[in-house]
């Protein structure tokens, strides 16, 4: 009697194929066969192949960027002067307002000015925001937001009154009373007074919040909210402090 065991078919199957033979799986997997061949895709539908698609990318993300982050914004007047000058270019924080903060007294915003200021955007800061009461001026010619006057001698440009034209208003809910830092030679909210809306322009027009000068390099810096504006009360209020 033959005493060798002969395998069965189950041995058989069990056996692991030999090195190099057509059983052998691809050691790349089929995740990783279809993500090479999308990037060769990509790349050969190119002119320049990868080196155009990387630069395509990054166009793409700055592009996203500038629609939802941060935008850069040119000075197009003298309105903000002497912080900003003609030609500066600023980073508007597009996200400042975006999660239930809004404008603060003192912000530097660029907004939508049209139906109220006119067809384009504009840069000013924000002096009253919504229920706010903004006067100008009291016996020392300083303008009072709550019945608390604002000492603007840090941002006003020098030899500017804070204003030549007198205003008494009460800034509505969800609207922001603006003024340019070179009051004689700014149209701002003093300008439209008796234009539709009274020259307040609604919060949901500011496209967001100049935080820095980036050019010329020489302008390098940040704009900071100024303390000018840390003791006037809330709106109703009669002094007091605010943040």
């Amino acid at each position: 009697m033959d005493t060798e065991a002969q395998p069965s078919e189950r041995d058989r199957s069990s056996r692991p194929a030999a090195a190099g033979s057509e059983g052998t799986p691809d050691a790349q997997g089929p995740e990783e066969r279809s993500r090479s061949s999308l990037a060769a895709r990509l790349t050969g539908a190119v002119p320049g192949g990868r080196l155009t698609l990387a630069a395509l990318l990054g166009l793409a993300l700055l592009l996203l960027l500038n629609v939802f982050v941060a935008q850069p914004f040119q000075i197009p007047s003298r309105s903000m002067e002497p912080g900003l000058g003609v030609g500066d270019r600023v980073l508007v924080n597009k996200t400042a307002y975006r999660f239930g903060a809004g404008p603060r007294r003192g912000d530097v915003v660029v907004f939508d000015g049209s139906g109220y200021f006119g067809d384009a955007d504009y840069i000013k800061r924000v002096v009253g925001v919504g229920g706010d009461h903004v006067v100008c001026c009291d016996k020392e010619g300083r303008i009072e937001v709550n019945g608390t006057p604002v000492d603007e001698s840090a941002f006003l440009r020098p030899g500017d009154s804070p204003s030549t034209v007198p205003f008494d208003v009460v800034v509505p809910g969800g609207r922001l009373f603006l003024l340019g830092d070179h009051r004689d030679d700014s149209s701002d909210s003093r300008d439209h007074l008796g234009s539709p809306g009274g020259g307040m322009v609604p919060v949901g027009d500011v496209i967001g919040r100049a935080d820095w000068i980036v050019w010329p390099f020489g302008h390098w810096t940040r704009i900071t909210r100024p303390d000018a504006y840390a003791r006037v009360g809330a709106a109703g209020s009669a002094g007091g402090t605010h943040g």
